[in-house]
């Protein structure tokens, strides 16, 4: 059954993934003491269609990792179980499946150096993941720190019979060493492959008794900073004594979708087949959407969430699987402490009693109180400075009051002296706002300072002070901070200013168009204390997060659709401008910039508070960021510094990548299976979209023509298209980054920002339209809209997934310097590549 519903699998074209624990003792050189390690993580994917295979093994000690180098081996084996087979023959997992034991020797010359190799493959896991587990003992001779080896096409000869196959081949390697010096060695290598056949599988009685593996493009590296050994090979399973045919099929140039199966035709004619489970003419496959097409495919109490060409059910909160393990049931639960009241939590005026499932529950303080839940006290909030110099701070119960002394007016957190003389309100009172005249008494800003001294002396006139003819004028808002977009009054030319009214390199436009300007200043400081800026948890599911000022709300997706009812905010910074959003799918964080006071800060979406990774001081403008979420590391691009960063999720070990020809760079996203970089830079004068390895080489100009202001970037992993929102030639298009297929998808957009996409839906804020909109790219139509109580610019937007996306694409022409970086997050094991 097992070999039956692999074959099945492996016809279907999709790429597959192995894992496993890699364990070992093994001696380097002539060191009298082995470095051990124990269940290291293995992983490696291969694309089926063809026949590549990569190999990544984690925590290798830089001690042993240099001279493990020249075992590419390790990974051949998987090589073989995955080879493009050649007409007439067949690779290993088409002949014995995924349960074998593969035993390989490795002898060292000239030195004998010995080297063990076992490893058991055990089937599929609950994952659709093959398992294998590896272990290494004996001794390798040493290849120095900082040494790199190369490895040439090499062929095998496997011979078969029943229950066993077996191998032999003498392969040298060259060790290039740090001086330039090059040194040729060899190793020869004997292993067997031991199976359970069946009798009755008739395909097994076909099998030629010798095929040759022919392995080619093979790459090795050591990553001493990550400690990560790394392999990479093509393979192809043919006749010993003939040439591989050139069918596009067997030489695995045939360009059909990683998610599509090539069927050979006659001479060198071919068709592509999409997989089960997606849709599309083969060279380019998209994801069939069954929860969608189905919504009682998981019958009730279920969740269906859609995966790349299949499905997954989930069981809504409050029931579980029976034992068929598909029809949900409800969980017997015990009395719910904080509804009955039979909690020890303090009074509800001061503590809040929170159900955890089970017979569980936490009591916590609420804000303004101290304690352990079960016993809260009030905390004193008036410190120094908590309300203006001219106010008296009452605590109160869980809060506090600001009141302005006798003889000032205000609401305790700004006081004016005198009498107020505010206008009415509706209610018949008067406004506690300053008027303009009482605005004046206040200390001036830095823009108010800098435009009274451009228009001279105040005129004694009506219509107040005069500037000179041709002067340029700051414009100042209602606070006296600069406004984000300047212009000039007799030129018509517009640009964008920090907050310090600096001109934004770059941003300066002619008469009749106008720059896509942030606001710096962050607007109007809210009244009364802050709250506190807890996340508000998700619900299961698909999500939409987008940034609006201080907040970041969100959207509930059913299929492709808004649940527009159900958005809510998910976090609330006052005073704050929260430009770009990015969501960690492994440890369900999002993470944004900000700009006020220019940091980038993390929060988990299942609750806590905001944990700032990277402070003010280090950053000047930090606008787009992006998670690799295999790879563990975040980018963000500074339009004032004008370069790409890079660092740890925690804000550790951070670089610079890319830091010239930038003027203006805003959005940013990644490709992680890939292990490509696409930023954008909107500089007026030469707008353009890039791209780059993520370790900033390889960097190229995707798209430099016909842009405008080319604001949001997203990524599609299932379908590899990179798509774009233009707010100046007000085009959202897309294209495939390695074909440079660019085709328009919708044109007459209004003002975008941020982009993002979702199976067949792209989904853009936009400025004028204060809104979230929809676009099926399918169609080429609008869908769907969006618009948030509060109508104010809506800035970036993600996508976050109920579960990672788990396509991994094909790397097309693998360079030496292409590092592909192994990570596990919970029980999905990811190869990554960049």
């Amino acid at each position: 059954l097992f070999l039956l519903q692999f074959r099945l699998s492996n016809q279907s074209g999709k790429p597959q993934r192995m894992n496993g624990k890699v364990h070992g003792k093994v001696y380097v050189g002539n060191a009298p003491t082995p470095v051990e390690f124990t269940s290291n993580d293995l992983h490696s994917y291969v694309v089926v269609n063809d026949g590549r295979s990569y190999v990544a093994i984690s925590d290798i000690p830089q001690a042993l990792g240099p001279s493990l180098q020249p075992l590419s081996a390790l990974g051949a084996v998987i090589g073989w179980a995955f080879a493009l087979e050649q007409p007439g023959f067949k690779n290993g997992f088409s002949i014995i499946g995924g349960e074998f034991t593969r035993q390989a020797e490795v002898t060292f010359l000239p030195g004998n150096e010995k080297l063990s190799i076992r490893q058991e493959f055990r089937g599929i896991d609950e994952h659709d993941h093959l398992v294998v587990k590896t272990s290494l003992e004996g001794r390798v001779p040493e290849v120095p720190q900082g040494s790199t080896v190369q490895i040439g096409p090499y062929s095998e000869i496997y011979q078969y019979s029943n229950n066993l196959i077996t191998s032999s081949s003498t392969r040298d390697y060259v060790v290039s060493l740090p001086d330039g010096s090059t040194d040729t060695r060899t190793h020869q290598w004997r292993q067997t492959i031991s199976f359970t056949s069946c009798q009755h599988d008739v395909s097994a009685r076909d099998t030629k008794p010798t095929q040759m593996l022919s392995v080619d493009q093979v790459f090795v590296m050591y990553d001493a900073n990550n400690e990560l050994i790394r392999f990479a090979m093509s393979n192809k399973i043919g006749d010993v004594n003939g040439e591989p045919q050139e069918n596009p099929c067997f030489t695995g140039r045939h360009g059909c979708d990683t998610n599509a199966v090539c069927r050979p035709g006659e001479g060198n004619q071919f068709t592509c087949q999409c997989a089960a489970g997606f849709n599309g003419e083969g060279r380019t496959c998209y994801d069939i959407d069954e929860c969608r097409g189905d919504p009682q495919i998981c019958g009730f109490h279920a969740i269906c969430n859609n995966q790349p060409g299949t499905f997954r059910c989930e069981c809504e909160d409050g029931y579980q699987f029976d034992s068929d393990g598909h029809t949900c049931i409800e969980v017997s639960r015990p009395t719910d402490a904080c509804e009955e009241g039979t909690h020890t939590c303090d009074s509800p005026e001061r503590a809040e009693c929170s159900y955890t499932g089970g017979s569980s529950y936490i009591c916590s303080c609420l804000p303004g109180f101290i304690g352990d839940g079960r016993i809260c006290q009030d905390i004193d909030e008036c410190q120094p400075g908590r309300c203006h110099q001219d106010a008296v701070c009452q605590n109160t119960q869980g809060s506090f009051t600001c009141q302005c002394r006798p003889g000032y007016y205000g609401d305790g957190l700004s006081c004016f002296p005198g009498k107020c003389v505010g206008v009415l309100s509706l209610s018949g009172k008067r406004s506690q706002h300053p008027t303009r005249t009482e605005r004046r008494r206040r200390t001036k800003t830095q823009c108010e300072n800098h435009r009274d001294g451009l228009q001279g002396v105040i005129a004694s006139g009506p219509r107040g002070p005069r500037p000179p003819v041709g002067q340029y004028i700051p414009a100042c808002d209602e606070n006296g901070a600069y406004e984000p977009m300047q212009c000039h009054g007799s030129t018509g030319h517009c640009w964008c200013v920090d907050r310090n009214g600096q001109e934004i390199s770059g941003t300066r436009s002619g008469p009749g168009s106008r720059p896509m300007c942030i606001d710096h200043s962050g607007g109007k400081p809210p009244v009364g204390p802050d709250t506190r800026p807890d996340v508000h948890p998700l619900p299961p599911g698909t999500h939409l997060l987008f940034a609006q000022s201080g907040r970041i709300e969100h959207v509930p997706l059913e299929g492709y659709d808004m649940k527009k009812d159900d958005a809510k905010a998910v976090l609330h910074l006052p005073e704050k401008v929260i430009i770009g959003v990015a969501y960690d799918c492994v440890e369900k964080m999002v993470y944004w910039t900000e700009i006020t006071s220019p940091s980038i800060s993390r929060a988990n979406i299942q609750g806590g508070e905001p944990v700032a990774v990277i402070r003010s001081g280090n950053l000047d403008s930090p606008e787009g960021i992006a998670i690799d979420h295999l790879g563990r590391t975040m980018f963000w691009t500074d339009s004032v510094k004008d370069h790409i960063e890079v660092s740890s999720l925690d804000g550790s070990q951070r670089r610079v990548i890319i830091d010239s020809d930038l003027v203006n760079p805003r959005a940013i996203i990644t490709d992680p299976p890939n292990g490509n970089l696409y930023w954008c830079d909107w500089n007026r004068d030469a707008p353009k979209i890039e791209t780059s390895y993520m370790d900033g080489s390889n960097r190229r100009v995707l798209v430099k023509d016909d842009l405008g202001l080319p604001n949001g970037l997203t990524y599609d992993s299932q379908s590899s298209l990179l798509c774009w929102a233009d707010a100046g030639t007000h085009k959202l298009e897309c294209m495939h980054p390695d074909r440079r297929d660019r085709r328009k998808v919708m044109e007459g957009i209004q003002y975008p920002f941020g982009i993002t996409s979702y199976g067949k839906n792209i989904y853009y804020t936009d400025w004028k339209r204060d809104a979230v909109v929809a676009v099926d790219r399918y169609a080429a139509t609008e869908s769907d809209e969006f618009q948030p109580l509060k109508r104010t610019k809506l800035y970036g937007i993600t996508t976050a997934y109920a579960q990672c996306p788990s396509g991994i694409k094909t790397i097309m022409g693998l360079q030496q310097d292409h590092m592909f970086i192994l990570k596990t997050f919970g029980a999905i094991k990811v190869l990554t590549l960049f």
